[in-house]
């Protein structure tokens, strides 16, 4: 099994021992979120305000993995594929961003937004 220790700059250590996980965070088409950015032009005016949709992807899933656990330590039963499809939702909730795709949305794509796009890549 791979495993893969992601060091985020909002959660610390992100652990992803997930086989299908560790698969879709390494295909090209995930990989291009690291550049992209989530906050658009922000950092232009607050340097620090600097996220990619890679991350945001990343700590949504991470979060996503304590809700779950804490679902699960309340006595409530979530499967292990309900629990896995659970993380992949939320990791490929993004996909199909584009740069600035709220903005730029309807100008480059007419009539096609980001979410049908993320399902095309899924």
């Amino acid at each position: 099994m791979k495993k893969k220790i992601i060091n985020d700059p909002v959660y610390g250590f992100i652990t992803i021992t997930n086989e299908l996980i560790y698969e879709i965070i390494s295909h090209p088409n995930f990989q291009r979120l690291r550049h992209i950015k989530q906050l658009g032009l922000t950092d232009f005016v607050y340097p620090a305000a600097l996220h990619t949709r890679f991350q945001h992807a990343l700590g949504a899933m991470h979060l996503m993995g304590k809700v779950l656990d804490t679902l699960r330590l309340k006595g409530i039963e979530v499967a292990d594929d309900e629990y896995e499809a659970s993380q992949l939702a939320i990791l490929l909730h993004d996909v199909g961003h584009g740069p600035f795709s709220h903005t730029l949305e309807h100008s480059i794509l007419p009539g096609i937004k980001h979410e049908s796009l993320s399902y095309l890549f899924m």
